[in-house]
């Protein structure tokens, strides 16, 4: 009842007693004292019904205020219902939302965590959460309850970048869209040296490239819990000497997503267009299935398989065509406030190929921190290594005497490590310094490798 409504009702309450009390005082010692008695306790029972329906907090009236922005407003029509509404899942995210929107973010946390023990499902409680998490700087947590219930292929691989894409879709989706997404356009200036290995003795190339990158991604999100996903990423890499190739890359991402309380399951396809040099490409493309286990606010574990086909749709490199099947398994855990540590193994098996060393078998490892110093300023560093055993035997034979004598089979072990800083220096632009080192190790002369690459990039964020 709204307060005008309950002063009339309690003026008519009062009036109701005043009368009786005159009829009580009338009517003493004419034996009809139990009619102003009646009178009095209906007067009562009536102010009791109105207090009743004081005692319900105005929910539309609280939706409407922090649709419109006035957060303080439905924080304060709402408070005095705290303790007798709580518990009540609607009433806990509304009275959330208010105390997000008016900067009590830790009020916020608390709240929607009681909406959400009341109705675990909730897509609107769940995105709220994270925004939560994301206002006390607590950047770890605040991803892992973003994907219970977005996903979003191709993100930066530091933190900050990747929460602050899971915040604007979820800002997006408080206002009421049910599609929501994200697009960046990047570029930069780099510099790519070849190091000396028992294949590259001089180190055969040292020189400067210039790269951009534009791309984005949509999240259709449905009723049910039901998403679809998917994301588009192009990138260009231009070499100031004239003899080298020009990279380009296409990425793409088609899936669809189920919200399962703590959990995300999400079943889509995937795939990737490479050009290699010399009018030769190479295809990738193929199906996936991640699960997301959210254990706690702090911890997630993180299961899924792939199979997929790497093309090369002509050219000399042809027989280097094969099929992948994959399965990998991981735990991410929020180890302090903007402190992330991912640890992740995989293996799997590369069939249907035409390679003189046949089929392979791999297995490896990879683990990447993610750091934030503040909330313009965060890193990473990541490394990663694969083992490949090939099952054709070999008889090979190189005058050099590091490779001179049979071999059963080829075997590889393949390493990259990386590091880099984001710095935000003005809203949605970062400048974004990185390294990366790659060292391909065989016992296959040919296949020795080792590369470093750095680059600073700038990237808009819209």
């Amino acid at each position: 009842m709204q307060r005008g409504g309950l002063i009339v009702a309690l003026a008519m309450v009062t009036r109701s007693v005043r009368h009786s009390s005159e009829n009580l005082y009338q009517l003493r010692g004419r034996g009809v004292r139990s009619h102003g008695w009646r009178t009095i306790l209906a007067a009562i029972s009536c102010l009791g019904a109105a207090s009743a329906f004081a005692a319900d907090p105005d929910l539309p009236q609280a939706e409407q205020l922090i649709r419109d922005g006035h957060y303080a407003e439905a924080y304060e029509l709402l408070t005095p219902f705290a303790d007798t509404a709580k518990g009540d899942a609607k009433f806990d995210y509304l009275l959330g939302r208010a105390a997000l929107g008016s900067n009590r973010a830790d009020k916020a946390k608390a709240l929607f965590e009681q909406s959400l023990a009341a109705n675990p499902d909730s897509i609107a409680a769940r995105l709220a959460l994270g925004r939560a998490y994301y206002a006390l700087g607590r950047y770890a947590e605040a991803k892992i309850q973003f994907e219970t219930v977005l996903r979003f292929d191709n993100l930066p691989p530091d933190l900050l970048s990747q929460v602050e894409t899971y915040v604007q879709a979820a800002e997006q989706y408080d206002r009421g869209r049910r599609l929501v997404g994200f697009g960046y356009v990047e570029t930069g200036i780099g510099n790519y040296h070849v190091n000396s290995t028992v294949a590259t003795t001089s180190g055969e190339r040292d020189e400067t490239f210039y790269n951009a990158r534009v791309g984005g991604g949509l999240n259709y999100i449905f009723s049910n819990n039901w998403s679809l996903d998917g994301t588009l990423d192009y990138r260009y890499r231009y070499y100031d000497n004239s003899d080298s190739r020009d990279d380009q890359d296409v990425r793409w991402n088609a899936a669809a997503s189920r919200a399962f309380g703590e959990n995300n399951l999400a079943l889509g396809f995937r795939g990737r267009v490479s050009y290699r040099g010399d009018g030769q490409w190479r295809n990738d493309y193929g199906v996936y299935a991640d699960w997301l286990d959210r254990l706690n606010a702090n911890n997630q574990l993180i299961v899924g398989g792939t199979v997929w086909r790497r093309q090369y749709p002509s050219g000399p490199l042809g027989d280097r065509s094969r099929s992948i099947a994959e399965i990998s398994a991981g735990w991410v855990g929020a180890l302090g406030e903007g402190i992330s540590l991912k640890l992740q193994g995989r293996g799997g098996y590369n069939f249907d190929t035409d390679r003189p060393d046949g089929n392979s078998y791999h297995y490896g490892a990879d683990a990447t921190l993610d750091f934030t110093l503040s909330k313009s300023l965060g890193g990473f560093v990541f490394g990663w290594w694969e083992h490949d055993n090939y099952n054709i035997d070999l008889i090979r034979f190189h005058p050099d005497s590091v490779d001179n004598g049979p071999v059963t089979s080829r075997a590889d072990n393949l390493y990259e490590v990386g590091a880099g800083l984001v710095w935000e220096f003005a809203r949605r632009w970062t400048l974004r310094p990185e390294i990366l080192y790659i060292h391909d190790d065989s016992n296959v002369f040919v296949n020795n490798y080792s590369s470093t690459e750095a680059w600073v990039n700038v990237r808009f964020r819209f």
